[in-house]
């Protein structure tokens, strides 16, 4: 059974990290510049005056499916990773044909869902 004593590491961890953001955000409040001008409260776009207001701009919704399957292969590889890290122990364990299938699903699933927007013309940039 796990006790409380075997989470103080953790927890002063996570305590010291609190103080030391808390205490870089209060010096950087407490002092540092803060003289706003109009000039540096402009946008900034790569050195160039803005065109436009931002909120006249509309993006196609292809840019969005793009963005979403970019973040949904990101997360398999979050979760691909440590699965393979993980590979030897299951195996070690009689779990490896089970652990194999779970993760065959997992990436099938995600293949069949990014032929459907392939087809779709979802990740053609017009």
């Amino acid at each position: 059974m796990m006790q409380i004593a075997d989470y103080a590491a953790l927890a002063l961890f996570i305590g010291l990290g609190l103080v030391v953001a808390g205490a870089i955000s209060f010096l950087a409040s407490g002092f540092g510049p803060n003289n706003r001008t109009k000039q540096k409260a402009m946008p900034y776009e790569s050195g160039s005056d803005p065109i436009g207001s931002p909120k006249q701009t509309r993006f196609s919704v292809k840019f969005y499916m793009i963005a979403i399957s970019f973040i949904l292969f990101d997360l398999e590889t979050i979760f691909v990773i440590p699965w393979a890290v993980a590979w030897k122990q299951n195996d070690v364990l009689g779990h490896g044909l089970y652990a194999f299938g779970v993760m065959l699903v997992f990436v099938t699933i995600l293949t069949i869902g990014l032929v459907y927007e392939w087809k779709q013309g979802g990740l053609e940039w017009d």
